[in-house]
């Protein structure tokens, strides 16, 4: 019984910043209030791309700029740590709650899409105007139908960014790991584009952000369909999940759409360029405020599973081989 006691409280004392940060989320999402190191990020990441990208050997000063900024984040992250715990117990906890809490972004991103989904039912416009805050294309010409289809593709590509991936790189790296893998995402959002600026430049960041992504969005997407109990619903991810133009995005969404028996993507306005996104699902229906529930269940459902993965993932690995 004490040899009991002992391995939960040293268990529960190893898990204690995630589970304090991810709780901390669910109460509080992204504080506007608060400052945030991805704002840090952005910054740095324009402060170098305004000086490197110019000239020739672009893709050579891009992906060393990338290298340089994730290596950076992860040694920073790893050395503040260090530090705290030099001082004190307390000191280290606090620092890994906060940083664990920045790194998580699913309570923020399912707020918005409720918003969408109420915003569009009181007017058009005014779903418009709401999609527009999470989504990057032109919503000025969306149809109720494509507003609330865009707010649900986002809600299930960012349970993969914004919670799982996360997750999965501090399962593996611990907390410097989540930091880095933020910086990735991040490159991959400001200059991970196809365009004439930034497709020789941010060529390496975005394919650093599809490694990063690759095992945590189909893990998403196999989580998705095991929270919904319906397994033979991995034959339609694995037809429509690899057909999107992203190589990880579109596990996730096969996978929302699949639950939902509903059809995601089709034309895309980003200001002027249509870009056609394959289909995903061929059941055409009209998309309604129970399915934005049932996806929300979903996505809380797969959240609360990852966590108790992380969690025996931690306790295996640290606490019970102390015991033999």
């Amino acid at each position: 019984m004490e040899d009991i006691i002992i391995f939960l409280g040293i268990a529960f004392n190893l898990n204690l910043p995630l589970l304090t940060a991810w709780l901390l989320d669910h109460w509080l999402g992204d504080p506007v209030w608060l400052p945030h190191p991805v704002v840090a990020f952005g910054k740095a990441i324009s402060f170098c791309e305004h000086r490197l990208n110019k000239g020739n050997a672009r893709f050579l000063k891009g992906a060393v700029m990338s290298l340089v900024l994730v290596a950076g984040v992860y040694l920073l992250t790893l050395f503040l740590l260090r530090w705290a715990a030099h001082y004190s117990p307390g000191l280290l906890l606090t620092l890994q709650v906060l940083l664990i809490f920045y790194c998580l972004a699913g309570t923020t991103l399912v707020r918005e899409v409720c918003g969408v989904f109420k915003a569009v039912d009181r007017s058009l416009e005014e779903g418009r105007k709401q999609v527009a805050r999470i989504v990057g294309r032109d919503t000025s010409g969306l149809s109720a139908q494509e507003v609330r289809t865009a707010a649900l593709e986002t809600l299930a590509e960012n349970l993969s960014d914004g919670v799982i991936a996360p997750l999965f790189w501090y399962m593996l790296l611990g907390v410097p790991g989540m930091l880095a893998y933020k910086m990735i995402n991040t490159l991959d959002s400001m200059i991970g584009y196809r365009n004439e600026r930034y497709r020789r430049f941010g060529c390496f960041a975005a394919r650093l952000d599809d490694v990063a992504n690759y095992i945590p969005a189909r893990l998403t997407a196999f989580l998705m369909v095991a929270v919904s109990g319906r397994f033979p619903l991995l034959l339609f991810v694995g037809k429509y999940g690899s057909k999107h133009a992203s190589p990880n995005s579109g596990y996730p969404e096969a996978a929302l759409a699949g639950i939902l028996d509903c059809r995601f993507g089709g034309p895309h306005n980003y200001f002027g360029e249509e870009v056609w996104k394959p289909y995903i699902g061929d059941n055409e229906r009209p998309l309604t405020t129970e399915d934005m529930r049932i996806a929300v269940r979903i996505n809380r459902s797969v959240e609360w599973i990852m966590v108790i993965i992380v969690v025996a993932t931690a306790t295996c690995m640290y606490v019970i081989p102390s015991f033999f």
